[in-house]
């Protein structure tokens, strides 16, 4: 298959396309292809054709169709007969991080996914690009579709058993970002609880920048799904619930990472509202939470540290952030060598300081790689993993686990802050899982600790990309 520049995918729309634009090529439907994505030792990566299907009114930007982003460790793109770009999303998917398990290269799986776009009025190929080593994307699966064909189901979303409830009203879909928070684990009578819980999270993510700020640019729904008991999947703890969306703890077997497998249960119920992103409120208490890029999000709602969980995930799942932590226990292969420069925009290899991502940020006077106190944060860090697993292990309490990340912000807080560089903005060595070879822009970040220091300034802008893209309005 031939590789296609980064910069010939990625082409860019100019700011304010005009309305008539959209009009042309697409009706004011959702189309929503679900497929299939598989692999596994020596199979190779495969992708078959599930459904498709109308997914709702186009809640999405009619101005800026083509993303210019280059976000994302996968692209697809819908083309029309003559070849012309209609409209591109950078996106993550569950299969893609499973890649990068020790499961994967013995176990043979298959996940769910969805592409959502505007319904085209006439035939489209949809193609699938996966990142390679290079930072290209390679075409891994293209798909003809014809909205009048018979196998293209045009069926109008059906009723739906939850309760949409607007928390946050701004103005019409198609020009602001539209945020869907759903209820799993609530019992219908804890509905109450599920609202509040909502309202509580969300003043947490907009109460950091740049989310405060452009507050005026989001929409934001709840969805209230009742379940059959409270709580949701706790595998390894022993405690197993169906709940509407599937939601479950152990993603990888990592006993934090919650997400849900059942995606076209996700994109059935979600319909029931306008939506570009999703986050998932799982009510329990145990510390946990998840996110992907362009997918969906997880929080658990009763931890102590909630309300950071609910907006580190939502980073990644809205402006795909990298986790800036290694040395945490994760799921996913490290250490390996000869790593390209990551796709995320704040994660850098630094193989050339000239050319830094963030380079136009560094504040002055700051060498790249910038020092620090690494070694120290380490040893602290190892203490703390260590009693941390033996807390998960003879299954305490989960006061001893907020105690326990209580004591280590308060450590590591005061720690980074106090470092010659603690407030500049640099290259700090650790970052995406690994100890040595992946750099962060600052000390301290959400993405890296649990820390009240919010976004460092690479986040920010980042996030604000993610909203320009989704908040523009066509010219009239």
């Amino acid at each position: 298959m031939r590789f296609l520049p980064v910069l010939l995918l990625w082409l860019a729309v100019t700011v304010g396309q005009p309305a008539s634009s959209f009009n042309r090529s697409f009706g004011s439907d959702t189309m929503r292809v679900d497929y299939f994505h598989t692999g596994g030792p020596k199979a190779g990566e495969t992708f078959a054709l599930d459904q498709v299907v109308i997914d709702g009114p186009w809640a999405g930007s009619r101005a800026a169709l083509v993303d210019d982003t280059n976000l994302g460790p996968y692209m697809f793109e819908v083309r029309d007969k003559t070849a012309a770009l209609l409209y591109s999303r950078g996106f993550g998917s569950i299969y893609g991080e499973w890649e990068t398990t020790a499961e994967s290269k013995t176990l043979h799986r298959t996940f769910h996914e969805s592409l959502r776009f505007p319904w085209p009025r006439d035939a489209v190929t949809v193609t699938v690009h996966k990142r390679q080593a290079d930072n290209r994307f390679q075409r891994v699966w293209s798909l003809d579709v014809d909205p009048a064909s018979r196998f293209v189901n045009r069926a109008p979303v059906t009723a739906h058993h939850g309760r949409v409830v607007p928390i946050l009203e701004s103005g019409p879909a198609t020009e602001k970002v539209d945020l869907l928070v759903i209820s799993e684990g609530y019992t219908a009578v804890e509905m109450t609880k599920f609202q509040a819980d909502a309202k509580r999270l969300l003043e947490a993510l907009f109460a950091e920048e740049p989310f405060r700020s452009r507050r005026g640019d989001f929409n934001v729904r709840a969805l209230e799904l009742p379940s059959g008991a409270s709580g949701v999947n706790r595998p390894n703890a022993g405690v197993f619930r169906r709940t509407p969306l599937g939601v479950q703890y152990n993603i990888f077997d990592s006993e934090r990472y919650m997400l849900t497998l059942d995606n076209r249960a996700l994109r059935d119920a979600a319909s029931a509202a306008p939506y570009e992103f999703i986050e998932i409120l799982a009510n329990e208490r145990t510390y946990g939470g998840g996110g992907v890029f362009n997918d969906h999000a997880t929080a658990s709602v009763d931890s102590a540290f909630s309300e950071y969980v609910f907006v580190h995930e939502f980073g990644h799942h809205f402006a795909a952030l990298g986790d800036e932590y290694y040395t945490s226990d994760v799921a996913y292969a490290t250490g390996v060598k000869d790593r390209p420069e990551p796709w995320e925009p704040n994660l850098t290899a630094l193989e050339d300081p000239a050319t830094l991502k963030w380079r136009d940020l560094v504040t002055p006077g700051t060498p790249l790689p910038t020092p620090w106190d690494k070694d120290a944060f380490e040893q602290h860090s190892a203490a703390i993993q260590a009693r941390r697993r033996e807390i998960r292990k003879r299954n305490a309490p989960e006061e001893a686990m907020d105690a326990l990340f209580a004591e280590q912000q308060n450590f590591e807080e005061k720690f980074l802050a106090a470092m010659k560089y603690g407030q500049a903005v640099g290259a700090f060595e650790g970052a995406g899982y690994e100890a040595k070879g992946l750099y962060r822009p600052q000390a301290d970040c959400i993405m890296f600790t649990r820390d009240s220091v919010g976004f460092c300034q690479v986040c920010r802008r980042a996030i604000a990309r993610i909203i320009d893209l989704y908040s523009r309005a066509p010219r009239r």
